[in-house]
Formats: structure tokens, sequence, C-alpha cells
């Protein structure tokens, strides 16, 4: 059985985990045995299987439907924003995600594409719940096309929040991806913006405040 912790996650998964287990085999070693010692080897154990949790990788059963949008990223919808000088060039709608250390942080083609070119930005970190940190934080914008009609650009931008200190993209451009397929994670809380073409023939399937996954919930469908 595939163990379901991320690629992505590498090396900081072998590196944390293993500070803590040592940390607490050293307090084990060389501390009496009391009511403290409980408790300092309580919260080291919590926060080994925090560490080993952020790194979860679930597989999902991903909805086949090429009309659809789905999530790039688990977390919270913030904002919903019509962006008429947006980076795809033309007026487009802007989804962001707010993605906690509780989340699932594994990226997530909305659809099946083809990637046309990467974009990373050195920048700051700031709190990532805000729409305006994508402005000035680092980030990465995963440039797409979709194959299937229309055949409209796609942006799935990654952005690093006050915690993030790394972004993973795994793809390259000139790659395809299906719907729902893996492409990369940020590290320790984070948003991801996906930016479509504002079109009548787009609806948005979601709101402000809604829970969504990567890979299963939609955001807006084709008509």
């Amino acid at each position: 059985m595939k163990l379901p912790i991320t690629k992505y996650g590498f090396p900081q998964v072998i590196i944390y985990p293993g500070i803590i287990l040592l940390g607490m085999i050293l307090l084990f070693l060389w501390v009496k045995p009391s009511g403290t010692l409980l408790l300092l080897e309580g919260v080291l154990g919590v926060l080994f299987i925090f560490t080993l949790a952020f790194f979860r990788d679930p597989e999902r059963q991903v909805p086949r439907d090429e009309k659809v949008l789905l999530s790039p990223a688990d977390g919270t919808v913030t904002d919903i924003t019509e962006v008429l000088d947006s980076p795809l060039g033309v007026p487009a709608l802007r989804i962001g995600i707010f993605l906690s250390v509780f989340n699932v942080h594994i990226n997530r083609a909305p659809c099946a594409v083809r990637i046309t070119r990467i974009e990373y930005r050195k920048g700051a970190f700031k709190n990532a719940m805000s729409p305006d940190s994508g402005k000035v934080n680092e980030s990465n914008d995963v440039y797409m096309e979709r194959l299937s009609d229309p055949k409209s650009p796609l942006l799935v931008r990654q952005i690093s929040g006050a915690i993030a200190r790394r972004i993973v993209c795994s793809v390259s451009p000139g790659e395809t991806l299906q719907q729902g397929e893996r492409f990369g994670m940020i590290k320790f809380g984070s948003r991801t913006e996906l930016y479509l073409p504002r079109e009548n023939t787009v609806t948005v399937d979601v709101k402000v405040g809604d829970k969504v996954k990567a890979g299963l919930s939609s955001l807006a469908r084709y008509q």
C-alpha cells in the first residue's frame, strides 16, 4: 500500500520529523520520569504527527468533466474578483484560495491542460489570506492552455504565505496534465489563485467562504 506522503515534501518530511524524534529519544534518556517529561514527550509527539500530516497526499477519485474547472488547491475561497488588467492579457476572473497549515497542500490541474510557460518571482512572505499577497509575496505563475474546447488560457498562481518558504513546481513548458493531476505544492501555509478569462459562457460554482478540495471541487464551468 502506498504511503500517503508526497514526494514534494522531501527533504523536509525526513529532516523535521527526524529532529523531533531525536528530541523525544534524548528527553527519554536524559530526563528522569515525571509529569513534566510526559508533557514534553506528548507535545513533541503531537508535533511529530502534525509534521507528517502536513505532507499527506491522499488519493482522490477525480471527476472527469472537461466543462468543469476543478479547484487547484484545498482551502477556503477568500475572494472572487474581476481583473481587467490580468496576467492572461484579457479581462479575467480570479478565484483566490487560502490554505491553512491544516489543509492538504498539493496543487492539481483544474482540467486537461498544456503548460505554456512558468514565471517564478521572489517576494515577501506576508499573510496569504489577503488578496494583495499575490502582488508582493513570493509566487510561481503556471500558465496553461486548455486541451478541450474552448482552448482558453488559464493561470494557476502558487503564492507563499507568512509561514511558507518553499514553492514546488514539478512541470515544465510543453508538458501536458490531465484533469486533477498533481503538479506541485506550497510548504507551510499559502495561497493559490486560479485566473480564467471572463466570458459569458463561464459560470462560477463557488462563493466566498466555501471550503474546496483540489481535484474534487468545481470552481467554475463552461456552458
